[in-house]
C-alpha cells in the first residue's frame, strides 16, 4: 500500500516581506515572460542538436543553417542580458558573466568527507564529483548507499564543483553516510536540452555500473538513490521516467527538493508570474520545445505526458517551501503521484515560511536542519 505522508516544518524566521518572485540566487534573474529575439537557436529537428560538443563559456550556438561569411548588421548587439549570469548577442554568441566560484575537490576538514573529480566524457566535458564520507574505524568495509545528485540552476548555471553545491553535498554525504556522485552536466543555452538530461542519464548509468574504484569498494549500488534541487529535481523526474522505459538501473528512492516544474498557464492557486517566468527560462534551456513550457519534461502533468505510474523507483520524497513561487506546482506534482497507479511510497515535506532553495543560502537555520534530517532519514529507509 502506498503511503502518502505529509509533514510540515514551521517557519524558522523570515525577516523580509513583499512580493514573491521567481528569481533567487540559484535561478537566473530573467524577467517573467521575457524572450530573446533575433537569435538563431538550433531546431530539435536538426540532428546536430543531439550531438553537441563542449564549448567555452563565451561561445556561439551552432545554427541550424550554414552561417553567413559576413557579419550581419547589428549581429554584435545584445539581444538579451541577465546581468548576473549571461549575455546573448543577436549573432548567437553567448558571454558568461559572474561565473559561480568553483571549489577544489579534496578532504573537507569540517565533515571528514573526501571528494574527487572524475571526467566521464572528454568530448562533451561531462564530469562528476564523488564524495566519500569518513569510514568508521570499526567497520571500514561497510558498504554505503550510493546517491546521485543533480544540481539546480535552471539548466543554465552552477556545477557540481561550485561553492553553492560543494558546500551542500559535503555535509549531506557525511550526515547520510552515503557515497555521493554529484553530476556536472552541460549547461544551456550553449548546450540546449536534452544535453543535461542525456549527460545525467550517462552519469547515472556510470554510477550504477560501479566502474569507479570508490564505488566498487565502498558503494552498495543495490541501494541507489537520486536527489536534486530545482532544475536538478526536474532531472530526477526525467531519470525516473527513463529508468522505467529504458530498463535502467533499479532505483531505491528519489528526493525532489523544490522541483522546477511549470506550464504555459497558471494552475489553481498559482499567481501568473511563476508560469510566465518558467516559460521565459524554458525558452533558453530548451528552444523549440514542442508545447513550450507544456513540454512533458517541464510539465509532467500536461495532457499527453507519460503516466506517472511509470516512475522507476520504489520510494519518493517531494519537498517544497510554502513561500516558494513553485509551491503550488510542487504540491500538485506530489498529489498527482499519490493519486496515480504507481505502486511506490511517496511522502511530502513542506518548510513553512521558506522560499525556493532556502537551504542552500542558510543551511544553519532550523528549517534547513530539519530538511536535512528528513532527507537523511529517507535514505536510511525511515
Amino acid at each position: 500500500m502506498r503511503r502518502a505522508l505529509c509533514h510540515k516544518i514551521p517557519c524558522c524566521g523570515r525577516t523580509t516581506a513583499g512580493p514573491r518572485i521567481l528569481s533567487t540566487p540559484w535561478i537566473p534573474a530573467i524577467w517573467p515572460g521575457s524572450v530573446a529575439t533575433g537569435i538563431n537557436f538550433p531546431s530539435q529537428k536538426d540532428p546536430s542538436y543531439y550531438h553537441r560538443k563542449s564549448a567555452n563559456f563565451s561561445t556561439k550556438v551552432t545554427p541550424s543553417s550554414p552561417p553567413s561569411t559576413a557579419m550581419e548588421p547589428g549581429a554584435d548587439e545584445v539581444a538579451f542580458e541577465s546581468s548576473a549570469h549571461f549575455r546573448i548577442y543577436k549573432s548567437g554568441r553567448i558571454e558568461r558573466l559572474n561565473r559561480p566560484p568553483v571549489l577544489p575537490a579534496g578532504l573537507d576538514d569540517a565533515t571528514g568527507v573526501t571528494s574527487k573529480d572524475v571526467v566521464l566524457d572528454a568530448d562533451t566535458g561531462l564530469s562528476v564529483r564523488l564524495y566519500l564520507p569518513k569510514l568508521q574505524q570499526e567497520r571500514p568495509s561497510k558498504k554505503l548507499p550510493v546517491l546521485v545528485y543533480f544540481h539546480g540552476g535552471a539548466f543554465l548555471i552552477e556545477s557540481a564543483g561550485s561553492a553553492t553545491y560543494h558546500a551542500y553535498v559535503n555535509p549531506l554525504a557525511a550526515a547520510a553516510g552515503a557515497l555521493v556522485v554529484s553530476v556536472s552536466y552541460r549547461l544551456a543555452p550553449e548546450h540546449p536540452l536534452p544535453a543535461a538530461y542525456d549527460d545525467s542519464w550517462a552519469a547515472l548509468q556510470w554510477a550504477a555500473s560501479a566502474r569507479d574504484e570508490w564505488i566498487a569498494e565502498h558503494g552498495d549500488t543495490a541501494r541507489l538513490f537520486l536527489a536534486g534541487d530545482s532544475a536538478g529535481a526536474n532531472i530526477v523526474h526525467d531519470m525516473l521516467m527513463r529508468a522505467a522505459s529504458a530498463r535502467g538501473p533499479r532505483i531505491e528512492g528519489a528526493v525532489l527538493l523544490h522541483p522546477w516544474f511549470g506550464g504555459s498557464a497558471p494552475i489553481e492557486g498559482e499567481p501568473p508570474g511563476p508560469a510566465a517566468g518558467t516559460a521565459g527560462l524554458w525558452t533558453y534551456a530548451c528552444p523549440g520545445a514542442v508545447g513550450g513550457a507544456d513540454d512533458p519534461r517541464m510539465n509532467p502533468l500536461a495532457p499527453g505526458a507519460p503516466a506517472l505510474e511509470k516512475l522507476g523507483c520504489a520510494r519518493m520524497l517531494v519537498c517544497a517551501g510554502t513561500l516558494d513561487a513553485l509551491y503550488r506546482r510542487d504540491r500538485a506534482y506530489y498529489e498527482a503521484v499519490a493519486a496515480s497507479a504507481w505502486p511506490g511510497d511517496v511522502a511530502w515535506l513542506e518548510s513553512e515560511g521558506e522560499d525556493h532553495d532556502f537551504f542552500l543560502g542558510k543551511p544553519e537555520c532550523e528549517n534547513a536542519k530539519q530538511l536535512m534530517d528528513r532527507v537523511v532519514a529517507f535514505i536510511a529507509g525511515a
